[in-house]
């Protein structure tokens, strides 16, 4: 369809306050955007700053069909470059956000010179975006910004109350063995143990916010008009069969950056959402290096570790004998600035590169690349999968533990490392992934779905034609002007 006259789609655009939820959303307004649609993108008043510091004014410049608004996350004021709690923002945006919100949209619908709003797309855990379409009669689609198999797994949660499973009964089952429990009875998911589900199941409490917020949220997508995922079929088909069994409005459309790369170079270049300051000397560094022979670390916008775990990661890296591009956060060691000795850097320094941040796209698309060593975050698992490269996996939070499982098993691309790291450990994984035979197996699957996502997000794939109909279907609302 064209993007001329008075039925242009208005899209509104609300994603989660956190990272590795604001890519994907800018990723996808920048499509429709393309597409001939109107663009809302609702930032946080916390992340708009960011983002100013980040990228300069001009990244929440608004331009034609396409501008920026912000709501406040509620949470008490913080250092301005601050890792939030993602426990947190998820309590104080459902607390505060919503009239905030309500108030946005109904300011957006009586501007002059904008379209009427045809739906609001709102972030998989920000689900109050649905009760805000619902009292304003708008249509309400909900953008998953994880893994399929992550949400699956949050939809068992409320099973996993009623057969008894979760609260734990002590403190003491996280590490004595009860979490290899078999939890067999999950559909289309094999072989998952009580330790591959997401995170917030390891709590005693049944109050627990975390466990509870998330079990709402994912049960709270089901009442949207339709759900998006960044994925594409042929990575989580099995998974993605059983959620459209129960719930068929699902549009499969990633890996968004690649369906990205069919963009004018302008939109591509243009509006980059990253909340760091991004270090792009390291790809003139890694230019230096033999294809396949540098590790790249980063444990994405999140994670932390304690100072214990970041000493067994430098010591074992360095053992290991081969080049690391590592990516260090100064928030990502608990309670401590994340620093290495002057003797260490200068003993290191002809191999080892570290920075704060850096556009992990170009890094991982990288020849020089050898294998990634990854908390398994869903953006940083579909960059490397995106780019053909094998991962070590050290999962943090949340569903990382699902995406970690499925990395080591049902795609085959990863190796595990267990969550008590040690130096040795780190050291023998990564020689066996960058000079094992082992190694050589998963890279060679990693570039098998690194083909096939490209074929999925290319045209006549299947991505590609999901995204298609999605376009269609947001025409088709702003010709109806209501909830289909």
């Amino acid at each position: 369809m064209g993007s001329t006259g008075i039925n242009k789609p208005h899209v509104v655009c609300i994603p989660f306050p956190a990272q590795g939820h604001v890519n994907p959303f800018m990723q996808l307004a920048k499509l429709l955007h393309a597409r001939g649609c109107h663009i809302t993108f609702v930032n946080t008043e916390f992340n708009h700053s960011r983002l100013v510091r980040s990228k300069g004014p001009d990244a929440v410049k608004d331009m034609p069909g396409f501008r920026f608004e912000t709501i406040p996350d509620g949470m008490p004021p913080s250092n301005p470059d601050a890792t939030q709690s993602v426990t947190y923002l998820l309590y104080y945006t459902k607390k505060h956000s919503v009239a905030p919100l309500r108030d946005l949209i109904v300011k957006l619908n009586s501007m002059e010179g904008l379209p009427p709003i045809s739906c609001i797309i709102s972030d998989g855990i920000m689900s109050f975006g649905i009760k805000v379409a619902r009292e304003l009669g708008i249509p309400e689609i909900q953008l998953w910004t994880a893994s399929s198999c992550g949400f699956l797994s949050y939809l068992q949660f409320g099973e996993l109350v009623k057969k008894g499973i979760f609260p734990l009964k002590d403190e003491s089952d996280i590490i004595n063995g009860h979490l290899e429990t078999p939890l067999e009875w999950i559909p289309s998911m094999a072989h998952m143990r009580m330790k591959d589900m997401p995170s917030f199941v390891r709590s005693t409490d049944p109050h627990d916010i975390a466990f509870n917020r998330w079990l709402e949220e994912g049960e709270d997508n089901l009442k949207a008009d339709a759900i998006l995922f960044n994925s594409f079929y042929e990575f989580e088909h099995e998974v993605l069969k059983e959620i459209s069994s129960f719930y068929p409005q699902i549009y499969c459309i990633g890996p968004l950056s690649t369906l990205c790369k069919t963009l004018p170079q302008s939109e591509i270049t243009s509006r980059r959402s990253s909340l760091w300051k991004e270090n792009t000397d390291c790809l003139t560094w890694l230019d230096k290096h033999k294809p396949n022979s540098v590790l790249y670390v980063n444990f994405g916008s999140i994670a932390m570790m304690t100072e214990d775990n970041f000493k067994e990661f430098a010591l074992g890296l360095t053992n290991s004998g081969h080049p690391v591009l590592w990516i260090l956060r100064s928030d990502v060691v608990m309670g401590h600035a994340a620093t290495l000795t002057q003797d260490f850097l200068k003993e290191t320094s002809e191999r080892l590169l570290i920075v704060s941040w850096c556009p992990q796209d170009r890094v991982l698309t990288h020849p020089s690349i050898g294998a990634f060593l990854t908390h398994s975050g869903w953006n940083s698992t579909l960059e490397g999968i995106c780019g053909g490269v094998p991962m070590i996996c050290w999962p943090f939070f949340a569903e990382q533990q699902v995406n970690c499982r499925y990395a080591c098993t049902t795609w085959g691309v990863g190796l595990e490392i267990d969550n008590n790291v040690t130096r040795r450990e780190v050291e023998e994984v990564v020689r066996e992934m960058m000079d094992g035979e082992k190694g050589m197996e998963l890279r060679n699957k990693a570039l098998e779905w690194k083909n096939k996502s490209d074929v999925a997000a290319t045209q006549g794939g299947s991505s590609h034609h999901d995204f298609n109909r999605f376009v269609d279907y947001l025409f088709q609302l702003s010709i109806n002007g209501k909830r289909p």
